[in-house]
C-alpha cells in the first residue's frame, strides 16, 4: 500500500520536473542565443546557457520519469543556488528569489527522500526480495 507521504513525493516529483521541463523548453524555443546574451550581460560564460538548458529540459523529463532523480537533484540544486547568488538575490525576496528558494527546496527534498513511489527507479533498479520487504512494511 502506498502512503500519504509517498504521494505527496511524486506530486513534487513531478510537478519539479513538469516546472524544469518547461523552463528548460522555454529557453530552446525563444531562442538560445537570447539566454546566451542574457548569461553574458550577467558576466556568466555564455556556454553555461547551453548546460543549464539542456539539464532543465533532459533533467525535468528524467524526473517525471523518476529515473536519475538523486542526480538530477542536485544538479538542479546547483541551477538554483547559481540563478539565486547571480541574479535574483539582488531583486529581493518578492518578485526576487522566492520562487527559486520553493524549487531550491523541492530539490533538496527530492535529492535526501528515499526511493520514490512509481518512478522507474524502483523497476529497474530494485530487486524482487527488496519489493517484498518494503510491502511486508
Amino acid at each position: 500500500m502506498v502512503s500519504k507521504q509517498e504521494i505527496g513525493a511524486l506530486i513534487l516529483r513531478i510537478v519539479l520536473g513538469l516546472i524544469f521541463f518547461i523552463h528548460g523548453l522555454d529557453k530552446f524555443q525563444g531562442g538560445i542565443s537570447n539566454t546566451v546574451g542574457f548569461f553574458e550581460s550577467i558576466g556568466v560564460p555564455g556556454f553555461l546557457a547551453y548546460i543549464v538548458a539542456v539539464i532543465e529540459l533532459i533533467g525535468g523529463l528524467l524526473l517525471i520519469l523518476g529515473l536519475g532523480t538523486k542526480i538530477v537533484s542536485i544538479l538542479f540544486v546547483f541551477i538554483m543556488i547559481g540563478a539565486m547568488f547571480t541574479v535574483k538575490f539582488s531583486a529581493g525576496f518578492l518578485d526576487g528569489f522566492e520562487f527559486d528558494l520553493a524549487l531550491l527546496a523541492m530539490s533538496v527534498y527530492v535529492l535526501l527522500a528515499n526511493r520514490m513511489a512509481f518512478s522507474l527507479e524502483n523497476i529497474f533498479f530494485q530487486s524482487k526480495q527488496g519489493y517484498r520487504k518494503r510491502a511486508e512494511v
